[in-house]
């Protein structure tokens, strides 16, 4: 679904991406590491038609991104959903209007006043059903502004379903909230894609997220990719490699919780796994 070769891109003159290849296959769960300035927002500016490589190409759908222009670049954009560490939400619209607004790259100007006015009882009706599918629908008519990180970014992520994309780029989507919820929303778009078949590719700065939740986990490490493997295949040794030391908390965080067991319907790998 989405095929990089040799990519490449500078900014302000710096080499961002160095040669990246990487190949994701539809309905695949990937989770992006490595340390930070390694180039793994940069790639997702790429993946979602935001930056245009400067050499190498990146088919989407096996269709070449160079190619596209206009109203073409526009639709494919619309397939993509990026869910940021800020959440990017209208603070002064409410939950349902920010769900609503997902779709607003799919029309033009007057179109999105009029869905923006008048929302159609349909669009409404769906918008209330992702809202309820993050345990957000009693918020539905709270300020975007009046609601708390974590709150925030389940709204976020119920724009981007919304916007019915096929492919779903969440990058530090817990860097923004409280440690005792990041692995609620990790497990919240692992489900929530699984569930609906969307591909999901998350930039994540902690390792034990990455191995409890994604199958295959991809390295990035000065603009290249430094590993890509199951997440079986993923030890200490690899990530203190990759992160030039101690990789941050690894073991006991990202273990199964005596009371209630796995906290996900089918877990990939935990730390003890792989060893680590």
């Amino acid at each position: 679904m989405l095929t990089l070769t040799d990519v490449t891109r500078s900014l302000g003159g710096n080499p961002a991406l160095r040669g990246v290849r990487l190949a994701v296959a539809e309905g695949e769960r990937i989770a992006l590491v490595g340390p930070s300035g390694a180039g793994k927002t940069s790639l997702f500016r790429v993946l979602n038609l935001t930056l245009r490589p400067d050499g190498g190409t990146y088919l989407l759908a096996g269709q070449d991104t160079a190619a596209l222009r206009g109203a073409e670049r526009r639709a494919a954009r619309s397939r993509i959903a990026t869910i940021h560490q800020q959440h990017d939400l209208v603070g002064r619209m409410t939950a349902l209007e920010n769900v609503l607004s997902g779709r607003l790259g799919r029309w033009n100007a007057w179109q999105a006043l009029g869905a923006r006015l008048f929302p159609r009882a349909s669009d409404v009706e769906e918008a209330a059903e992702v809202l309820r599918r993050v345990e957000m629908l009693d918020r539905i008519g709270d300020r975007a502004d009046r609601l708390s990180g974590g709150q925030q970014q389940r709204v976020a992520i119920a724009r981007a379903l919304f916007q019915d994309a096929r492919v779903i780029l969440a990058d530090e989507p817990v860097a923004s909230v409280d440690p005792g919820l990041q692995e609620e929303i990790v497990r919240l778009l692992v489900e929530t894609s699984e569930r609906d078949g969307r591909t999901l590719l998350v930039n994540l700065h902690h390792p034990h997220l990455a191995l409890r939740f994604f199958p295959r986990i991809v390295a990035l490490r000065e603009g290249r990719v430094a590993f890509d493997r199951p997440c079986g295949e993923v030890d200490g040794g690899l990530l203190r490699d990759l992160f030039g030391g101690d990789p941050g908390p690894i073991g006991d965080a990202a273990a199964d919780s005596p009371a209630t067991g796995p906290r996900v319907t089918r877990p990939a790998c935990r730390p003890t796994d792989v060893g680590i």
